[in-house]
């Protein structure tokens, strides 16, 4: 027997009391005993059954490109992490630890629109609404599970590598909810699929999903960019097959990133820390330890775009330790051509939209 299923059969009953909590939740909404909030404007949910590392944040900054220019567009996530409570609109000189690390990544690469953060999404939304009268949509950030809102479209994402329809109910897997909550959604995207996938492997994955007759389902995977240095993007590094990395990142799941890098370059070694983490002066001290360390002509200390929110924290101490510091950002594209109908269902939904 494989460790993992043995690790799986040691916790399912956990599992198991942790799904009848969420079965009785579910219940309630579903009975109407606790209320589910609608709203006079469309209300895009993103989200994932699993935890973290399904590629959200990519998802959502797609969405922005593809209506920002001509609708308003707000994103409003709890701000995970962050120091402050309560409803709050970012504005672009905020840092991380005032609106969290995804939001203020929202508000730096889109500063036209309106990034808001609240614990309480259903209070969330109409304090948006408020704040920002010219609003016409909202991109929901992470609230699959968010119940105390009905979006107007729901978004479920899942990863190529662990889809939904093969894990289990945490703790003995990363499912927040139980396989069948995939119903919610209106459309499924397997996300961080390879840059080649086959029609063979697209049937197999829909054969594993099931989707239900009203569901859409899309293949998206991810184009990495020119990667730029932290504090001046107008300072672009190059990475070729002559450099060594060293990854610094603190984001769910880099298996993908990995995997991409190390076609990329001589060498990648990864600096690995828990998702959100805040970087202390001691975790960059090790950086620039390792970083020294590296026996390389042409080596760089790469990082991702939502780990350079956080390390933003630290300019002073970069800059007097001369921490050179690139950052790779990533863009969201579709496999078998399905960027346009994808785009179409979007803003046909948004055109057919009625309170």
């Amino acid at each position: 027997m494989k460790p993992n299923w043995i690790f799986r059969i040691v916790l399912s009953p956990f599992a198991l009391l942790y799904g009848l909590g969420v079965s009785f939740r579910n219940l309630m909404y579903q009975t109407k005993l606790l209320k589910s909030a609608k709203f006079s404007i469309p209300v895009i949910s993103v989200g994932n059954l699993s935890v973290g590392g399904a590629g959200k944040t990519p998802h959502i900054e797609y969405l922005i490109e593809l209506l920002r220019h001509y609708l308003n567009v707000a994103t409003l996530s709890r701000g995970y992490k962050r120091e402050t409570t309560g409803f709050l609109l970012a504005e672009p000189d905020m840092n991380a630890k005032t609106i969290g690390d995804e939001p203020l990544q929202y508000k730096r690469k889109f500063p036209q629109i309106e990034v808001a953060v609240a614990e309480n999404r259903a209070l969330g939304i109409p304090q948006l609404m408020a704040a920002a009268i010219e609003t016409q949509v909202v991109l929901l950030d992470d609230a699959f599970q968010h119940r105390a809102v009905t979006p107007s479209l729901n978004i479920m994402l899942t990863e190529y590598s662990t889809p939904f329809s093969s894990d289990w109910l945490l703790p003995a897997g990363r499912l927040r909810e139980w396989r069948s909550a995939y119903h919610r959604a209106d459309i499924i995207i397997v996300s961080k699929c390879p840059a080649q996938m086959s029609e063979a492997e697209r049937e197999k994955i829909l054969k594993a999903i099931r989707p239900q007759p009203y569901q859409q389902v899309f293949f998206s995977y991810y184009a990495y960019e020119q990667m730029y240095y932290l504090f001046n993007r107008g300072y672009q590094g190059v990475l070729d097959k002559n450099t060594d990395v060293l990854l610094l990142s603190a984001i769910a799941r880099t298996d993908y990133l990995m995997d991409y890098l190390e076609t990329q370059a001589a060498s990648v070694i990864g600096m690995e820390f828990e998702d959100h983490h805040y970087f202390t002066t001691e975790d960059l001290l090790r950086l620039n330890t390792a970083f020294l360390q590296l026996k390389s002509a042409q080596k760089i200390i790469l990082t991702t775009e939502k780990d350079a929110m956080r390390l933003e924290l630290h300019r002073a101490f970069l800059q007097e330790k001369q921490l050179t510091i690139f950052v790779l950002p990533v863009a969201v594209q579709f496999h078998f051509g399905e960027a346009e109908p994808f785009n179409q269902l979007i803003k046909n939904h948004l055109l057919n939209f009625k309170v």
